[in-house]
């Protein structure tokens, strides 16, 4: 990475997102974080002081007003070396007695913003024929998981969107990564969206740290190009081994 290299992250403020940013900090120059709790962003642009230029952002990207607010910054703003689409939440339970509310924001905060964003980074970085974009999934996003039935189709959205772009932008320079996490330890468990979810009824085992799986990110868009669909953690490689094999079980071609 150069001097003058820029990172872009969305919910910065916590989990995998605040780990991006401090790993980031380490190798670029500056950064713009986004998210909606503006007083956690300043903590971490404050503990970072004087390690790199941290330019601070809020905004809900469950919203059109808030996409258009950092689209604008993008667009006004230095070059965009790096994009890390993060943001988003969760809900538990059965679709059919969901809040409506809560699964059309997931989808604008998953879906739309991802989209409305890359949109307006990616001229800049094929102009420069560099850049790159990491779409934070899940690993329910490759494996069906009911009670979460929205938000794994979400996270499926941005499977298929990374792949495609990735096969759109391959001349290009532009690195794709879709990085698929099992079970880690966040504030996203913790949400009013996912009131009675026991993080106590998950094996410690199939926990990981969010630094190690951000570092693991990192290291494959830097170093490993060809390496853009990332499951974190040994259990969740052979869990979505087995969803493979179920859902290719279920295939049928009529005649």
């Amino acid at each position: 990475m150069s001097d003058s290299f820029r990172a872009l992250i969305t919910g910065a403020s916590a989990g995998l997102g605040e780990s991006y940013v401090k790993q980031l900090a380490e190798r670029c120059d500056s950064m713009l974080v986004v998210a909606r709790r503006g007083d956690r962003l300043r903590e971490l642009a404050d503990a970072l002081a004087g390690q790199c230029a941290v330019d601070i952002l809020e905004a809900d990207l469950a919203t059109v007003e808030g996409q258009a607010r950092v689209v604008e910054a993008i667009r006004q703003g230095p070059a965009l070396d790096l994009l890390v689409n993060n943001a988003g939440y969760s809900t538990i339970g059965p679709y059919a007695a969901s809040d409506l509310d809560d699964e059309l924001g997931m989808l604008r905060l998953h879906n739309e913003a991802p989209m409305v964003l890359t949109r307006a980074a990616l001229p800049a970085m094929i102009e420069r024929g560099t850049g790159a974009v990491i779409n934070v999934a899940s690993i329910a996003g490759l494996v069906s998981t009911p009670n979460v039935a929205v938000y794994g189709a979400t996270k499926a959205f941005l499977v298929s969107f990374t792949r495609a772009l990735r096969q759109e932008l391959k001349d290009s320079g532009i690195r794709m990564q879709c990085l698929c996490p099992g079970y880690t330890r966040s504030e996203i468990h913790s949400r009013e969206t996912m009131k009675g979810f026991d993080v106590n009824i998950v094996p410690e085992k199939l926990w990981m740290d969010a630094d190690t799986v951000v570092a693991q990110s990192l290291a494959a868009i830097i170093d490993n190009a060809d390496q853009w669909l990332l499951v974190s953690g040994d259990h969740n490689r052979k869990v979505v081994a087995r969803e493979m094999d179920a859902l290719r079980s279920d295939l049928h071609y009529p005649a």
